[in-house]
């Protein structure tokens, strides 16, 4: 009678052991973190190169970093992919939103996370991050200019906010915050370059070419001599692309070797320059764009 009591009390030891086990080891139901995947156009998820669905995607992950892809669906093909690490913490929402355009230049987005403060704070406040590309945008919190980024912003009362970061020449990003006490808001934003601005160098080149289209149409008096000259003085400089260790010379979209790469020219090609800055050229493509090449693989023509 004893020998069946002792296995019946560890038949009943061990289930207890295995739900402990199930239940908070492995499931660590509390040790779990969301992420959540917005997209414009819909496009397919993939973490860590595994499938898991397309946008809108939300789902409760293991803390940790991940590589996040978003491959768009659909005909558009001209639509670029894009892809990240971010990192997802336990009890808290990781949030990436991504406007998917024609190149990296005209893609836009942000990425949210949440995490503790090292040290408390004294009343119902918390801190956000802003971190920008390009760096160098002005931050605003509830329409109120903070300062540039990369940038943080303490002591901001908990709860609900409107978030936003602007820089000439890009389109606006605005995205709404909760901040809870006691933790920071990790906000990284990439900005969609503007097409449509015109900077202040490219309005006056513009307003001294109407200028000299006026006085070329008004003036009726020049010799031979003089619109020879003035012809040759308008002609365009020109450079040619010398060979490279790659086959190919990366075109940016500014002069150092830290700018976005926008295409790519090949050795032997002549383009037009308008520009010379620290050993960089900037030529015009054969779209019309304009992009800096090294001097380091060109060749100025006379």
């Amino acid at each position: 009678m004893k020998r069946k009591l002792y296995v019946i009390l560890g038949l009943i030891s061990l289930f207890i052991l295995f739900i402990l086990i199930r239940f908070f080891i492995f499931e660590r139901p509390n040790q779990q973190g969301r992420i959540k995947v917005l997209s414009s156009p819909t496009a397919g998820v993939f973490l860590d190169n595994v499938p898991m669905g397309k946008t809108p995607f939300e789902s409760k992950v293991a803390p940790g970093e991940y590589m996040v892809k978003l491959i768009p669906e659909g005909e558009d093909s001209k639509t670029v992919s894009w892809e990240g690490k971010v990192t997802v913490y336990a009890n808290t929402l990781t949030f990436i939103s991504r406007e998917l355009g024609t190149s990296d230049l005209t893609s836009a987005g942000e990425i949210l996370t949440v995490t503790k403060m090292e040290q408390k704070p004294d009343g119902e406040t918390g801190e956000v991050s802003v971190v920008t590309e390009p760096a160098g945008s002005i931050v605003f919190l509830d329409n109120d200019e903070k300062g540039i980024a990369p940038l943080v912003l303490k002591d901001v009362p908990a709860g609900e906010h409107e978030l936003a970061v602007f820089l000439p020449g890009f389109f606006r990003r605005t995205q709404k915050i909760h901040v809870d006490k006691g933790h920071v808001v990790v906000a990284n934003f990439k900005l969609a370059l503007d097409k449509t601005h015109k900077t202040l160098e490219q309005e006056l080149t513009e307003n001294q070419k109407e200028a000299s289209e006026s006085a070329e149409t008004t003036d009726n008096e020049g010799s031979e001599d003089t619109t020879s000259a003035s012809t040759s003085a308008s002609s365009a400089d020109t450079l040619t692309i010398l060979d490279t260790p790659t086959g190919f010379l990366n075109v940016r979209d500014e002069p150092s070797t830290a700018g976005t790469q926008i295409d790519q020219v090949s050795p032997g090609d002549e383009y037009e320059y308008t520009d010379e800055r620290n050993g960089w050229y900037k030529i015009k493509l054969t779209d019309g764009e304009e992009g800096w090449v090294s001097g380091t693989y060109v060749e100025v023509n006379e």
